[in-house]
């Protein structure tokens, strides 16, 4: 794929574009996104686009190779936007950002409240993981090396999918499968659903009995695979303490689990960091990186950390309300 090279003077709008969209985040998402991908320059990344996985619904997705790949990992990332919104061109600058390390992107885009549930995406999500493990081969990627990855409410979808067995045993998938769950500012441990979360509440259900289906934190058992959990202690759209609460949850169970959280960072911070123009902003890149290569499965064999927990100083439970 041809290199784009950008002017100095529009790589420099571009970041102040980026700067001033993030206090405008409902009308300004369509400008924000298409400036941090306008400032794409990786070279030899083969863009295959709008691909159908879930024809029935109409469903497609974009698929970022590296160039002269065998057997690398392949991330299938879900986009935020809590679950009403979002597209998947919006996040070139996610695809070509991992792609760029050798990493294989597959992002699909789904069904959204209120045209469909919980079960409708979950489902579409499921569809999108079984889909990237049956191609992964033929796209030069590993399907034992397989992970899931999602911002904010996308990461409540990869959350759900790398805990609760019943959406990918659909498509004839187990957690096993799955070599990894990244999530970016997730949403998670949010049973029972304070009242002023009212689309929340639409959604998930009013009661906690309902809500606790779309909870990670209920699924897990031991048997999901190694996570990490990265969060912003500036965060004021979804709260830090989930992310610490999950996190601990299963390092409980299997050791293999870690929060980290940014000092100072907000919640599309986080994200904005694998941009090109933000990537000062925060280490969110290298750290997805070097748990996608320590958990890779066709490498030696690592033996989890016995003690992953990193929290700063801010107190999570601080850090902002329940939604994403």
């Amino acid at each position: 794929m041809p290199t784009l090279r950008q002017p100095r003077l529009h790589r420099c709008l571009a970041c102040v574009l980026a700067a001033g969209a993030m206090l405008l985040l409902g009308g300004c998402r369509t400008m924000l996104f298409g400036a941090l991908n306008s400032t794409d320059q990786h070279k030899d990344i083969q863009v295959e686009r709008s691909l159908p996985y879930a024809p029935a619904q109409h469903l497609s997705l974009d698929v970022y190779l590296p160039a002269h790949v065998q057997h690398a990992p392949v991330v299938v990332f879900f986009y935020g936007g809590d679950w009403t919104h979002g597209k998947r061109e919006w996040y070139r600058f996610v695809g070509t950002a991992l792609a760029a390390k050798g990493v294989i992107v597959v992002i699909p885009d789904y069904r959204k409240y209120p045209h469909v549930g919980l079960d409708g995406f979950m489902q579409d999500a499921a569809h999108a993981v079984a889909w990237a493990h049956q191609h992964a081969a033929s796209l030069g990627g590993d399907p034992q090396s397989l992970f899931v990855m999602g911002h904010s409410s996308g990461a409540q979808i990869a959350g759900l999918l790398a805990t609760d067995p019943s959406w990918l045993a659909a498509d004839g998938l187990s957690l096993h499968d799955l070599a990894g769950f990244v999530g970016l500012a997730g949403v998670y441990d949010f049973v029972p659903l304070p009242k002023k979360e009212a689309d929340m509440r639409h959604l998930f259900g009013t009661q906690a009995s309902e809500q606790r289906r779309a909870d990670p934190m209920t699924f897990v058992r031991g048997n999901d695979p190694p996570m990490l959990l990265l969060q912003g202690t500036a965060d004021r759209e979804v709260r830090a303490a989930g992310s610490v609460a999950l996190a601990r949850k299963a390092h409980a169970v299997h050791d293999d689990a870690e929060a980290r959280l940014y000092p100072g960072i907000g919640h599309m911070d986080l994200l904005l960091a694998l941009s090109r123009p933000m990537r000062h902003h925060a280490p969110t890149l290298s750290d997805v990186l070097a748990f996608i290569r320590a958990h890779e499965r066709n490498t030696p064999p690592r033996v989890a950390s016995q003690s992953t927990m990193h929290v700063n100083t801010v107190n999570p439970m601080e850090a902002g309300d329940v939604g994403g």
